[in-house]
């Protein structure tokens, strides 16, 4: 019986992963999987799928309660960065500075671009709607192969901004401090170290692909691309009032965090959206139409992560999952490393770091805070490795990138993989035998 159950549990996560390549919505696939979670558990049906007390729709619900509105205000922000064309302002200034007449400086501006926007809370979808028009003509006056764009991009989003800074106001920076009462500049130290390690990757891996390119006399026309246009705003504001809500976003997280102000993330993304609102006034035409279209662009990522952290409750609530975690903890060596391997595992069965993290959170962190394991650093380990494998084909930030730059599997998924899973894996090693060594 007890193999059945486990089975079970790895059926359904093998649903979960070929139903998502495939295409279909997490909304759907999620609670078809918890259902077989269920069933092979011989767990009850209703109370587990739709009951009030440790079921599937109560860790959908929790999941929402606790982090719906950082969604919410999140959105709205972005919206006002994008639609104000503060977004636009920002990547100009950068670009007028790195230089456009090479082509590493390009790449390079658009890695710090990317970086920036994603630290100031932008959601991946925006910043990539921002740069693909800005990047389309200068990959094509210096000639340059377009598929290189996944690095620096996939680079400036996908980690040290998402996972390792400071005050990082990422969703997942945000869900440790539910589970484990810390705040989101967690661990700065290691955060620091991995920032460094994942950004010296990057800038080698950058360089090297883009010498590698030129050298097979790879071109901008070796690619077949979908039209990227998109309006360029003629009237935006300065580059001082577009950075102004992103610094006052980091700025007041930080010192929140120091004075361990609870809810601080609400706080300062109030604040960056009441002076964007101001500040960008001029330049929207409709305040009420950013806000709208910004809450409501907020339910669907929510309710997908909410998902597949509801699909990660019943799974623990099974039976047969008592045999992982058995085996999860069991792992040798150093308890960090078995926890790094739990949420990296998680984060590539779900494609999501910040579901890998809820359901890490709700299945593991009392285990490890009972081990006498510093809080801030399990919230540091975690969140690193939750991110180390969520490249994967039918991760929605790959698919979402491909439909929006024209790119495919064949010739962009590499260049994606590679760069934020071995900026991510070797920011980890870095963040582990820092935490192993320093606490």
């Amino acid at each position: 019986m007890e193999i059945i159950q486990v089975i079970g549990i790895l059926l359904a996560i093998a649903v979960i992963i070929f139903t998502a390549m495939k295409g279909f919505n997490i909304l759907i696939v999620a609670p078809i999987a918890s259902i077989i979670v269920i069933l092979t558990n011989q767990m009850d049906f209703f109370s587990s799928l739709i009951g009030t007390e440790n079921s599937y729709m109560t860790g959908l619900a929790g999941f929402i309660i606790n982090f719906f509105a950082v969604f919410m205000l999140g959105a709205i922000l972005a919206k006002y960065i994008d639609v104000s064309g503060a977004a636009q302002s920002i990547a100009q200034k950068i670009l007028e500075k790195t230089g456009t007449n090479k082509p590493f400086p390009v790449l390079l501006a658009l890695f710090i671009i990317t970086a920036v926007l994603t630290y100031g809370g932008l959601s991946l979808f925006v910043v990539v709607f921002v740069l693909v028009p800005l990047a389309k003509p200068l990959f094509k006056q210096l000639n340059i192969a377009w598929n290189l764009i996944a690095i620096p991009i996939m680079l400036g989003l996908g980690t040290f901004t998402m996972t390792m800074l400071p005050a990082a106001p990422s969703i997942q920076n945000v869900v440790p401090t539910a589970y484990l009462g810390t705040t989101l500049t967690a661990a700065p130290l290691l955060g620091i170290i991995g920032t460094a390690v994942s950004i010296a990757f990057g800038l080698w891996y950058m360089k090297l692909m883009l010498n590698k390119s030129i050298a097979n006399g790879e071109t901008f026309a070796d690619y077949d691309i979908s039209d990227t246009s998109a309006e360029v705003k003629k009237e935006i504001p300065s580059f001082f009032i577009s950075i102004l809500p992103i610094v006052l976003l980091i700025i007041i997280i930080l010192i929140g965090s120091s004075l361990e102000i609870p809810n601080i993330i609400l706080i300062a993304l109030t604040v960056s959206v009441i002076v964007s609102a101001i500040f960008f006034n001029k330049y929207i035409p409709s305040q009420k139409k950013v806000i709208n279209e910004g809450a409501s662009s907020s339910i669907m990522p929510v309710f997908l992560t909410s998902s597949t952290v509801a699909f990660g409750v019943v799974i623990t609530l099974a039976p047969g999952f008592k045999y992982i975690s058995d085996f999860i903890l069991g792992i040798p060596g150093d308890p960090l490393i078995s926890l790094s391997i739990a949420s990296a595992a998680f984060g590539a069965i779900t494609g999501s770091a910040s579901g890998s993290l809820g359901i890490v959170m709700e299945a593991f962190a009392e285990n490890y805070l009972a081990m006498g394991i510093n809080p801030e650093v399990i919230h540091r380990v975690a969140t690193v490795s939750s991110a180390v494998f969520t490249v994967m084909p039918h991760t929605g930030v790959v698919l979402t990138f491909f439909a929006l730059t024209g790119l495919n599997h064949k010739n962009g998924f590499k260049y994606q993989f590679i760069a934020m899973t071995g900026a991510n894996l070797l920011a980890l090693i870095a963040v582990l035998i820092a935490a192993i060594i320093l606490y």
